[in-house]
């Protein structure tokens, strides 16, 4: 192959009443091996032929082809230099066509093999091109350079091309005209490299890079921020807010016409107000019991000063700012959560996921994937403020992708690594850590000078490495405090609770959960050494405490212990005179995996799935119950036992609070229904609410309250939280009215009660009312931290008393 320069520019050619070259009969064409439109016409490549020689010769040997350096071959040299070409399997020559005329020259080669076959930059997958313009022939044509350079990487690139990973040219450093043009097809300088003829400019081009430049077909940034997908997400985050706020009594829709019976549909109109006059918002709704709106999207209409308007959440939101009286510095803040809620919606319905059908056949992971509301009761719940357009492609639960860690290694005078009972260092490391992993870590700190003695290994997020501790603990890298060691061998996928990360290499073995620090859903997601020092303690007391118990044996309800913990406190940050969240930027813990503990016909899905509906509509828990086999009061009996009767009875023999949300709790499903429950996210939200003695490292978790707010533990956080959602989509869907729904409920904590006469509590269940807690209230108020977590019964908001469905008058 001739040294010649990548993509020499000669000029255009009228190209009229030629044939193709290499056919034996001049009138026929030869199919071209690929194709491609372009603003001239379709641009076709058809393979060099032997008998092409004489037509290359001109070419070739042409003044304006001086890169090529072949200008005093004679028409023999080129015909051996075509025989050369054809018959090696390095490289290859190839015409490109344009109405019925060659156009250009193209040859393409192995750089492994031929002329870049010393430079270091060539990756596997690259393929060197050289491109030549044909020589003028009658009026020039605007544009032809362009067209064919973007026809040219795109039939080096395309996978029913030539496939190839990244595009290769070396042109001589002196040849800025194609400088120019390569540029404008993509290409990125490497360097110069000095060649046998030539000193040449290196550059090279990947599919990413074509796409993107001007020459090339364009690309699509951001593909799910367009009007449908938007308008979609809109309506829906309107839909929520309206509802949800409505909930908590901060709005208060009013009836058109004749008010809805108790628990059918009804036309509402809610009145905002906005620059340009007010604002009216009419839709039909169910309003259920718990004051649970159920609004029929479809059927909202906004208007501004009496004409039709778009549905906008934003400007809902500050419509509704009298009203939310969101602090001043604060709202922009919660409208970039909201803002980035809609961006996640709108991702997820361009790319919907498997069905609610789909789902009963799917696996854990693939549910785990499926999911789209984040937390049924906030409005900005999927706010992720740090998160790039690339790190939501990356990291997001919902995009289903998997990614490994990265480790550290802590020098370990600033490092506290926390067991939980009978577990060795040597036991969890055994466990975390692959021996290809030990050993590689410890080599290259051995590489450093450093021994490895001296060091605790740190798993964090990539993203955390990334932009948190290559930053804002650039100084304890730079000093070896803390030195990057290498990534996981195991992949692991992101869970809904989005620091939290599953095993995908091995479900058996334990999650880890790092530390992640954007801003989501009213806090920082972080995790603190401080509060991990005590976390294995912790778990440890309340496995041991459940599994003494008779009654939650029977329910079949464990609890995933997080039996190691490890922190990293030798930053700057901890030697600040108060807490911050700077201090939560360096901790992990590891917890249990579920899959060992399942027996056979048994599978796993997150309860969060409960409360899901497909992109059609179609709840999961619908398509649940109908496929058990069961009547809906009968699954619904079965779900109560695994879920509600545990909690109750943590909560009164043992004044043991959790946090048992959606995304808290996994289910264990037989025939579809639901046959166990494990729950999670112990160390972090677990609650003693009374005096009761405690071991000291178990301390942290009293949160002493009077009876009356100890049933707000399941008042708010059941039945609030969880069941009114679930009872909604079953009512609606017309799978088990809510009265019916409610009395299952309440059917459920008197067999408690009933099966524990000598259990002595000052918690009433079975209160008529109960103190209205209210979520979006509490991030209204503090857009950047919602409670304080050493005192979160004061943060509290409420909004009178509401009635307790579960107990009918």
């Amino acid at each position: 192959m001739s040294g010649g320069a990548g993509a020499p520019v000669l000029g255009a050619v009228a190209g009229t009443g030629a044939v193709v070259p290499g056919a034996d009969d001049p009138g026929t064409t030869v199919p071209p091996r690929w194709q491609t439109a372009t603003t001239l016409g379709p641009i076709g490549f058809v393979a060099v032929d032997r008998a092409d020689s004489d037509l290359l010769h001109a070419w070739l040997t042409h003044p304006r082809s001086a890169f090529w350096q072949m200008g005093r071959m004679s028409a023999e040299q080129v015909r051996a230099y075509v025989d050369e070409l054809v018959a090696d399997d390095a490289q290859d020559g190839w015409w490109a066509w344009l109405d019925g005329a060659p156009i250009a020259y193209v040859e393409t080669y192995d750089p492994h093999r031929l002329v870049l076959d010393a430079v270091a930059e060539i990756e596997p997958g690259d393929l060197g091109m050289h491109l030549l313009v044909g020589p003028p022939d009658g009026a020039p044509r605007s544009g032809l350079t362009s067209a064919v350079m973007g026809a040219v990487i795109g039939f080096c690139l395309a996978d029913d091309g030539l496939a190839a990973a990244r595009v290769v040219v070396e042109p001589d450093v002196r040849n800025t005209a194609v400088h120019e043009k390569n540029a404008a097809a993509g290409f990125r300088v490497v360097r110069e490299v000095d060649l046998p003829d030539k000193r040449a400019l290196l550059s090279v081009c990947s599919r990413a890079d074509h796409a993107r430049s001007p020459l090339g077909p364009g690309h699509d940034a951001a593909p799910h921020l367009r009007p449908d997908a938007m308008a979609a997400a809109h309506r829906h985050l309107v839909a929520k807010t309206v509802a949800e706020l409505s909930h908590e009594r901060l709005l208060v829709p009013e009836p058109v016409g004749s008010r809805a019976p108790r628990g059918g549909r009804g036309q509402f109109r809610l009145r905002t107000h906005a620059a340009d006059g007010a604002v009216d918002y009419t839709f039909t709704a169910h309003v259920l019991d718990l004051e649970h709106w159920v609004l029929d999207e479809p059927s909202i209409v906004r208007t501004v000063a009496s004409s039709p308007a778009p549905l906008d959440a934003l400007a809902l939101v500050n419509e509704l700012q009298p009203v939310l009286q969101i602090p001043a510095a604060l709202l922009p803040t919660y409208l970039e959560e909201v803002s980035s809620t809609l961006a996640a919606a709108a991702a997820k319905h361009v790319n919907p996921g498997p069905g609610s059908q789909d789902l009963l056949g799917a696996s854990f992971q693939q549910t785990e994937a499926a999911m789209t509301e984040g937390h049924p009761a906030f409005v900005a719940n999927n706010g992720r403020i740090g998160f790039s357009l690339a790190d939501y492609e990356a990291f997001a639960p919902e995009r289903g992708s998997t990614l490994r860690l990265q480790w550290l290694a802590a020098r370990t005078q600033h490092t506290h690594l926390a067991l939980g009972a009978g577990r060795t260092p040597q036991q969890h490391w055994d466990e975390a850590l692959r021996p290809d992993e030990r050993r590689a870590f410890a080599a290259r700190l051995r590489a450093r000078g450093l021994d490895p003695a001296d060091y605790t290994y740190l798993p964090v997020h990539p993203w955390q490495w990334e932009h948190r501790v290559a930053i804002t603990f650039a100084p304890d890298v730079a000093r070896h405090d803390l030195v990057p060691v290498g990534v996981s061998a195991h992949e692991y996928q992101p869970q809904q609770s989005i620091r939290t990360l599953a095993d995908r290499t091995d479900d058996t073995q334990d999650y880890v959960k790092v530390a992640l620090a954007i801003q989501n859903m009213g806090f920082l997601r972080g995790l603190s050494p401080a509060y991990m020092r005590h976390t294995p303690a912790i778990n440890d007391w309340v496995a041991d405490l459940v599994h003494r118990d008779p009654t939650l044996r029977r329910a079949r309800f464990e609890v995933l212990r997080e039996h190691a913990t490890v922190g990293y406190t030798g930053d700057a940050y901890h030697g600040t005179a108060t807490t911050n969240p700077y201090r939560k930027m360096l901790a992990a813990l590891w917890r249990e995996s579920p899959v060992p503990r399942l027996l056979d016909g048994e599978r796993l899905v997150t309860m969060a799935a409960l409360l899901h509906r497909d992109r059609e509509g179609e709840a999961y828990a619908t398509a649940l119950i109908r496929a058990s086999g069961r009547t809906p009061r009968d699954w619904l009996r079965a779900y109560l036992d695994v879920y509600l009767r545990p909690l109750a009875h943590c909560l009164l023999a043992h004044d043991l609070a959790f946090m048992p949300h959606g995304e808290n709790l996994i289910l264990g499903l037989a025939d579809h229904t639901p046959v166990r429950a494990f729950m999670k996210d112990i160390g972090e939200e677990v609650a003693v609410l009374s005096d009761r003695p405690l071991p000291a490292d178990v301390e942290r978790v009293r949160a002493e309250v009077d009876d009356t707010e100890k049933a707000l533990a399941i008042f708010t956080d059941v039945y609030d939280g969880v069941l009114r959602h679930l009872a909604g989509i079953l009512h609606v869907d017309g799978v088990l009215d809510q009265d019916d729904f409610w009395a299952e409920v309440g059917a459920c904590l008197r067999r408690h009660r009933d099966d524990h006469p000598d259990l002595s509590t000052g918690v009433d269940l079975h209160a008529r009312t109960f103190a209205h807690s209210c979520l979006n209230r509490l991030q209204l108020r503090n857009t950047l931290q919602m409670v304080d977590l050493t005192d979160q019964s004061s943060s509290l908001i409420y909004a009178g008393q509401i009635d307790n469905p579960a107990v009918r008058a």
